[in-house]
């Protein structure tokens, strides 16, 4: 069933000889990526795509001339093709990185220090990789994500949510900024409570955090050990050192564990939808949204065997479709969606049934 791989065709634009040497030498070592040329500004960039045809660009942010971020956007506008941003680790670097995200590109990765350079090297390629096969999708990101002009002052006027004590989690990764940005705002003040499992480089929290607060009408923090699930309340667990999971029924709450990456992953999305379906079982509402690998696959093939309802990002709508058509494969999935029209979903699971007829 697995289709045939293309290569992937990466160009490398970085302004540090070093760096597109670093690169170079990575790529040549893996498999199924052929650096198809390296340049040192967006001028030689620009120039390159044309002869090269690559299928994949890595940018640095920070370049003489044009900087990264306005290339970007030039590149999403003309010649959409999947960006990896490469940027320094400052926390101006963050925030540049973050309106990458914004603008349209997969990912963007710290420029590794020396003692991280083979796990970087790995996880660099597998995304290569991913891109250039068409399961990373760029032209539909290259826009702002508009903020919601008083969001926070709607629920005045809406009326209250009919909750039905239902709980909702779902998991992201690389596209994942994207998916929540467009998302969690959707969800009311007194929506039903939903934990979200996200691996995310721990410099992007501050900047992710900071736009949900303003464009959420429910309350957005990260997930706190020992916090219960409260409605209105989104908590995001996101930090690399440890797993949320749901403990305990009826009075659900979260817990943070300190052990080792569940198949290479932590926070472990699985580990979470799993527990989630030990405690809430048919009470839990599950959503798998983009991301690369297949974590989350397991657990949501638990809470779907729970009588959970089960949602994933269809693959239009997804920046990297592994995750979620791994889930799919499983027939783990009751409903496949768009991005947008997944809080809805998630509403309409946790909302007291009308009646039979409605």
């Amino acid at each position: 069933m697995i289709p045939t791989r293309t290569k992937a065709r990466v160009l490398v634009v970085d302004d540090s000889v070093t760096m597109r040497a670093f690169f170079g030498s990575i790529f040549d070592r893996a498999r199924g990526i052929e650096v198809v040329g390296t340049a040192a500004s967006a001028e030689e960039a620009r120039r390159m795509i044309v002869q090269l045809r690559p299928n994949v660009m890595t940018l640095d942010i920070e370049m003489p001339g044009m900087n990264g971020l306005d290339y970007l956007e030039e590149v999403m506008r003309d010649r959409p093709m999947p960006v990896i941003m490469l940027s320094s680790l400052t926390q101006k670097g963050a925030e540049a990185s973050f309106q990458a995200l914004e603008r349209g590109a997969i990912d963007c990765f710290p420029k590794p220090t020396s003692e991280n350079r083979e796990e970087f090297a790995q996880r660099l390629s597998a995304l290569v990789v991913a891109a250039a096969n068409g399961s990373a999708r760029s032209a539909r990101y290259a826009r702002e994500v508009p903020a919601r002009t008083g969001s926070a002052h709607h629920h005045h006027h809406s009326p209250a949510f009919d909750w039905n004590g239902r709980i909702a989690v779902a998991s992201a990764s690389t596209g994942g900024v994207d998916a929540l940005l467009q998302l969690l705002p959707g969800l009311p003040v007194d929506g039903p409570p939903i934990v979200v499992s996200l691996r995310i480089e721990p410099e992007f929290v501050a900047p992710l955090m900071q736009r949900l607060k303003t464009r959420c009408p429910a309350r957005v923090m990260l997930a706190e050990d020992g916090r219960p699930l409260r409605r209105g309340e989104i908590q995001i667990a996101c930090d690399p050192a440890t797993h949320a999971v749901i403990d305990r029924w009826p009075d659900p709450a979260v817990k943070l564990l300190r052990t080792d990456p569940v198949n290479g992953a932590r926070p472990s999305a699985s580990l979470l939808f799993a527990t989630a379906a030990r405690t809430a079982g048919a009470n839990a509402v599950g959503a798998i949204l983009t991301g690369i690998g297949t974590d989350g696959v397991a657990g949501i093939k638990a809470l779907h065997a729970a009588g959970a309802i089960t949602i994933a990002q269809d693959s239009a709508t997804c920046l990297v479709d592994q995750a979620p058509a791994a889930a799919r494969a499983a027939g783990a999935i009751a409903r496949d969606l768009p991005i947008e029209a997944i809080a809805a979903a998630i509403l309409d699971g946790c909302r007291a049934a009308v009646d039979a007829a409605a």
